[in-house]
């Protein structure tokens, strides 16, 4: 039987009895109905899946005692940074669950001029929680013990003056230079550029090929946001990566 695994943003050692977070506890507890003594897996992004059980539960919390480690060794070794321009509600937690799931590194959300949702500081921060909530979620699911990183959201501009310098920068086009067959890319780290519902602009491909970013073709035809993203994690992983 598959063991739950649950993720804690809690330092986690065999031997120790931990005092699970609300969310991890309210899962284990009122979702699955887990009871003291039942087994659970915790990870909290080290790499390991850490065995334990439920030590206690009571209606003011939820102990769970580490019982071993084991070390998961299932990322890709082509790290994957994906810049995505903010899409609206559902769609941009499809894009995170699924590149999660697809073994991205990191996510970078990214507001560009054509960008249909526009987030104050107050809703900036719970949209970050909630992303980084989706991320967990999907690596809980999907067996990863490392958890990507999912950035606040910030200018098109800002973002491409933050990202790894050594990376290969592609940015999708039907008319892009490059091809996946035809590429070898010398970098471990490939960053894509995604647009937001409405495009890149021409001043954001203006900023975007001033940072180094050339044109990544995908077949003929346009994607949407919440596809273009997908196909290119899983093109890329399926190329140079471990799928």
């Amino acid at each position: 039987m598959r063991l739950t695994r649950c993720h804690v943003e809690l330092p986690l050692q065999p031997g120790a009895t931990v005092v699970l977070p609300e969310r991890a506890a309210s899962h284990l507890v009122r979702v699955l109905r887990l009871r003291e003594g039942d087994p659970c897996v915790l990870f909290n992004g080290d790499g390991h899946d850490y065995a334990a059980r439920l030590a206690s539960v009571t209606k003011r919390e939820v102990a769970a005692e580490v019982l071993s480690a084991t070390a998961v060794d299932n990322e890709s070794p082509l790290r994957i940074v994906l810049l995505q321009g903010i899409a609206r509600g559902e769609k941009m937690d499809l894009i995170l669950q699924k590149a999660t799931e697809l073994g991205v590194a990191a996510i970078v959300p990214v507001n560009g001029e054509r960008t249909e949702v526009r987030l104050d500081a107050e809703r900036a921060q719970k949209r970050l929680a909630h992303w980084r909530s989706v991320v967990e979620s999907a690596c809980e699911q999907s067996g990863r013990a490392r958890v990507p990183e999912v950035q606040p959201p910030a200018s098109l501009e800002t973002a491409a003056a933050t990202l790894p310098g050594d990376a290969l920068r592609l940015l999708l086009d039907p008319q892009g230079e490059h091809r996946l067959a035809s590429m070898q890319p010398d970098a471990s780290t490939v960053v894509v550029a995604i647009g937001p519902e409405g495009g890149w602009s021409p001043r954001d491909r203006q900023v975007l090929q001033a940072a180094g970013f050339s044109g990544l073709r995908l077949g003929p035809r346009v994607l949407r946001t919440e596809t273009a993203g997908l196909a290119a994690i899983a093109a890329l992983q399926a190329r140079f990566g471990d799928l």
